[in-house]
């Protein structure tokens, strides 16, 4: 839904203060509600005597939803995409005047949008919200509203506006940030256009002369906005409110979290890290993505074989897996992909994680808290004291979690967990050197996954790469193949020519052979020779594979896995 000037039109009508106004604009973010019904879940005012307020404020009359159907007459207009835009019915059509059921008439486009959509002219009339939200679901179904269309942008003239308290006022005041509604619409606006761009990141930079807000996009921070570096000091307070952060405490990092319901079904949680500058707090804001958290293994990029082989290693009623890669390249949806089928009443399933991202159903999940000496081998410790199935534990930082994993795998326990090495052969010389013995690790490790994630090429605008012959012939691609690049201008659909991530996989299984050759301290390169002779399909590989279906190009590879 557009966002509305209703509160600001009943903050000038002396009908709320200035602080139930930034409280409206605070609950449509965090609920995605409407105004109407802010209002009245803040109980400002009744549903009946808002209907009534805004008829005399406007000089609008008050219509009826009766048990008429409407949908024939929103077919046959095909407005779909604006009436839900607005929240506005359709309710007649007569002489070439379109009625439009509202319960708010103030969005500014409102009826130019309409009379420009259905080249007729618009008529309002005002109904109760309720009312109108039930006819427009029957028509429409439940999920009718996406959170991030609610906003309209600030204009430049409302941003140039914003800053006009200066930084010695606010100093003064911090009671003004709690009736900050113009800061709450500009920060409304920023979470709405990082949804709706599937950003994970939302990075908020003071800098001496300039204020900058990214985006992180596929895994590429992209600029956004650069507001004016006086919002500064009121944007960090906002955003430190919703995360229900000390305002005050601008010299010691804090960590917090935003819920947001995107829908009345979709709800996601945002995690909140401010880092004191030498010119203001910088918040990063992670975007935490619920979806992730039902996805299967099949969508998430493996070979045919690849998947077989993880799925087996799943399977097995004890020994460990471990994914390994740097941060951000995708371990924890991989784990969890795994976990969601190993999710069964039969099992009790326990994680130790730091910090729990995403929230799944039927898992106990433990956030671990070093400060407190509750770490990662402390929850490993009391797991196995809990009847456990299967553990999962976030990361393996050193030895005392390591040998307790190793531990559990070895009695009847099936343990996930993540590493920071380079390939999946570089984790045992990890282990090894941490402390594990090289014995414990063979009757131990099950798999081990070593992936990177890779931006995929949008379909709609992705473009032939002309690749010298000497490359092919490198990477071993047929003169033939179309190999695909991306349209650096991009399309309506993508982020300058990419859209979405896949993972690149190297999967190795602990073989007969390859156990002998751990014991008996076989080199790195001499554990690459075996891996070699059973198939193991590299990162380089399985990133070459991805570039000869065209699903991404030969510079992104080159940005991820680095070929010489």
């Amino acid at each position: 839904m557009i966002q509305s000037t209703l509160p600001s039109i009943l903050r000038q009508t002396n009908i709320i203060n200035e602080m139930q106004e930034a409280a409206l604009y605070d609950l449509s973010m965090s609920s995605g509600c409407s105004v109407p019904e802010g209002i009245a879940e803040l109980k400002y005012c009744q549903a009946l005597d808002l209907v009534n307020l805004l008829s005399d404020l406007f000089g609008l009359p008050i219509g009826s939803l009766e048990s008429k159907n409407y949908s024939e007459l929103c077919q046959q207009l095909g407005l779909r995409e604006i009436i839900l835009q607005y929240n506005a019915l359709p309710i007649s059509l007569q002489d070439s005047v379109l009625t439009l059921a509202v319960s708010d008439p103030t969005p500014p486009q409102l009826e130019n949008d309409f009379k420009f959509a259905s080249g007729l002219n618009i008529e309002l009339v005002l109904v109760n919200h309720q009312t109108l939200k039930a006819a427009i679901r029957k028509i429409y179904g439940e999920n009718h509203k996406q959170w991030c269309q609610q906003d309209k942008e600030l204009t430049s003239d409302e941003l140039a506006n914003l800053v006009q308290i200066s930084d010695s006022e606010v100093e003064q005041s911090e009671d003004l940030m709690l009736d900050d509604a113009p800061v709450s619409r500009f920060i409304h606006q920023i979470l709405s256009e990082a949804i709706s761009k599937k950003a994970s990141d939302i990075h908020f930079e003071p800098y001496e002369n300039q204020y900058r807000i990214r985006f992180r996009c596929d895994g590429i921070l992209l600029e956004a906005h650069q507001p004016a570096s006086q919002l500064s000091r009121r944007l960090s307070a906002r955003l430190k409110i919703l995360a229900k952060l000390d305002i005050a405490e601008r010299r010691l990092p804090q960590d917090g979290r935003i819920k947001l319901k995107l829908s009345p079904q979709i709800a996601t949680d945002i995690r909140v890290s401010t880092l004191p500058t030498v010119w203001g707090e910088k918040i990063v804001l992670r975007l935490l993505d619920m979806a992730s958290a039902n996805l299967s293994i099949d969508q998430l990029g493996y070979s045919q074989a690849q998947q077989s082989l993880y799925l087996q290693a799943l399977h097995k009623p004890q020994g460990m897996i471990l994914i390994t890669g740097p941060t951000g390249s995708g371990k924890t949806v991989s784990l969890y992909a795994g976990l969601n089928l190993l999710n069964t009443p039969e099992r009790n399933i326990s994680t130790a994680e730091d910090p729990v991202e995403i929230h799944i159903d039927g898992i106990n999940q433990v956030q671990v808290n070093p400060k407190i000496g509750f770490d990662f081998s402390q929850a490993l410790r009391t797991f196995l004291r809990q009847d456990p199935d299967i553990v999962m534990v976030g990361e393996i930082r050193d030895i005392d979690t390591a040998e307790i994993a190793v531990k559990a795998a070895q009695t009847g326990h099936l343990v996930l967990s993540t590493l920071h090495t380079n390939s999946a052969l570089e984790t045992i010389t990890r282990l090894q050197n941490m402390g594990i013995e090289s014995h414990n690790l063979v009757s131990s490790l099950s798999l081990i996954i070593a992936q990177r994630l890779a931006r995929c090429l949008c379909p709609l605008c992705k473009q032939p790469d002309n690749l010298s012959y000497d490359l092919r012939q490198k990477l071993n691609i047929p003169l033939e193949k179309t190999i695909y690049k991306a349209n650096e201008l991009g399309c309506t659909e993508c982020n300058q020519g990419y859209s979405g991530r896949i993972g690149i996989y190297e999967i190795l299984v602990f073989s007969p052979q390859l156990s002998t050759a751990v014991l008996q301290q076989a080199s790195l390169q001499e554990l690459q020779v075996i891996a070699m002779s059973q198939q193991m399909m590299t990162l380089r590989q399985s990133g070459i594979e991805k570039l000869s279906l065209g699903v991404t190009s030969y510079q992104e590879l080159q940005r991820v896995l680095y070929f010489e």
